[in-house]
């Protein structure tokens, strides 16, 4: 089979480009080991938008981080996923540090970052009265926000894949081959052929680069540990509450989610497992020990569940995108961490651009960039909500009680576009198994609907794809 880009990876960055490429009248396939979008890096980390006063001025991160958050607010609105501008605080406990307060303020005003203003203890303390006592001053940055990483990533997948971008998932690329006029890709049983290859596999990336190109790249796997609060909690705090780097490290974050919970974390500790996903006791001690620090009487006995995802950590801390200068239609998108989710939007443009300068393709004639996300009753009001159990009685029966989800947005999640196949799937677009019970009570009925609409025997619904069977036989008698 002959395209003219293969993706590897369908995380934020793969999906970001896909959607871009879609655009054009090119012939693309994105091609993702795990069973469905957002399985990697981009399911599992902070759903922060950052202002972009981090990065260091002049490096590509600097640039995209700015530049996909400005383009948040819109994209949010054009592709249906939740996003809110609530603004960050890094907060200053010693008035030596203040100069590092500063230092971090004139590095985000060069770069860009809109709006920035150094807030002193009595005006940080009126925006959050939960903060420590110890603050003395904090940067506020009113352009950082959040976003629900899973919605981010997902829509751009669907608006990809409506407009002409193909999927493979449960596929593993296995080797890279340079061709007289492009690539040949070995994935699974499988083989393509192809003029570019994008390669935005995530912690790797370096693999496949390294497949290719003389001048080598080291990804290491950055595991970091979180927590999640009850919704009880999601007024705790209602900016995103960091840390100014110190002697104590640079800290975790406290952050509200928008789907109305707290998130707490991330620790930052390397591994070599690229696969190594597994919460520690040491991590988690970190987390209450540091998130402390910031927030007092911060309600962790609400923790619902803990869970860690990994940063792809390149060595010299920055973007890697581009064609590779000893591998020609090999493009990098490498080194994606944080601000990688933010810069999604702007990474996938640039990407994008390099191709098209080079092929020169038609714009696709029937290119829609808008997309409908799942239907959620409660944002109606009564009678329309009323209307709609009426006409569809689906919705007026729940299924996941800790989240209010319905049988309605549940079948919705697996009949639609690139939709779930998996108990993971459904709660990565519903939320169901999200909330206080974690999935206790709800995982049966929502096996059953994926079974029916996808019209499979119950024992082979699995949890995440592969193996991750949940009944391994049904004794038919017994029912």
């Amino acid at each position: 089979m002959k395209y003219d880009v293969v993706i590897i990876g369908a995380g934020v960055s793969g999906s970001a480009i896909a959607r871009e490429l879609s655009r054009y009248q090119l012939k693309t396939l994105v091609i993702e080991k795990e069973e469905d979008v957002c399985c990697g890096t981009s399911k599992a980390n902070s759903g922060i938008v950052h202002a972009g006063f981090d990065a260091e001025n002049g490096s590509l991160m600097a640039k995209l981080n700015v530049e996909g958050n400005q383009m948040m607010p819109e994209l949010s609105k054009e592709l249906d996923f939740s996003f809110k501008q609530n603004g960050s605080l890094v907060l200053c406990f010693d008035e030596a540090d203040r100069e590092n307060l500063v230092a971090l303020y004139d590095r985000g005003v060069k770069n860009g970052v809109k709006d920035l203003q150094i807030l002193e203890k009595e005006e940080v303390k009126k925006l959050e009265p939960n903060v420590s006592d110890e603050v003395v001053a904090a940067l506020y940055a009113p352009t950082g926000g959040i976003v629900c990483p899973f919605g981010m990533t997902i829509a751009f997948a669907e608006n990809a894949y409506t407009n002409g971008v193909e999927f493979l998932f449960d596929t593993k690329v296995t080797d890279i081959q340079k061709q007289e006029d492009g690539w040949m890709i070995c994935a699974g049983e499988k083989t393509f052929e192809t003029t570019y290859v994008v390669n935005a596999a995530g912690v790797y990336a370096d693999v496949f680069h390294n497949m290719v190109s003389e001048k080598k790249i080291h990804i290491t796997p950055r595991r970091g540990d979180y927590c999640l609060l009850d919704k009880n909690t999601g007024n705790f705090v209602s900016h995103t509450i960091f840390q100014l780097p110190d002697k104590y490290g640079k800290g975790v974050l406290v952050s509200p989610t928008v789907h109305g919970n707290t998130l707490v974390g991330p620790t930052a500790i390397d591994i070599e497992n690229k696969e190594g996903t597994n919460t520690t006791q040491e991590g988690l001690d970190q987390i209450r020990e540091k998130s402390g620090r910031s927030v007092k009487n911060l309600p962790m006995n609400q923790v619902i569940t803990s869970f860690a995802g990994l940063r792809a950590h390149e060595d010299g801390h920055e973007f890697i995108i581009g064609e590779v200068e000893d591998a020609k239609g090999f493009i990098d998108c490498a080194g994606m961490e944080s601000p990688g989710l933010t810069s999604a939007p702007a990474v996938g443009k640039m990407v994008a651009d390099i191709i098209v300068k080079q092929m020169q393709p038609e714009k696709n004639p029937t290119f829609c960039g808008t997309r409908k996300g799942i239907l959620d009753p409660d944002t109606l009001t009564k009678e329309e909500r009323a209307k709609l159990i009426k006409k569809q009685p689906a919705y007026g029966n729940i299924i996941c009680r800790c989240e209010l989800v319905t049988e309605g947005e549940i079948i919705d999640a697996v009949t639609r576009p690139l939709g779930a196949k998996s108990l993971d799937g459904v709660k990565r677009r519903t939320r169901a198994g999200m909330g206080r019970c974690q999935a206790g009570f709800c995982s049966p009925k929502t096996m059953e609907i994926i079974a029916r609409e996808r019209h499979i025997p119950l024992e082979e619904v699995t949890k995440s794809g592969g193996n991750s069977r949940l009944i391994q036989g049904i004794n038919k008698d017994s029912l």
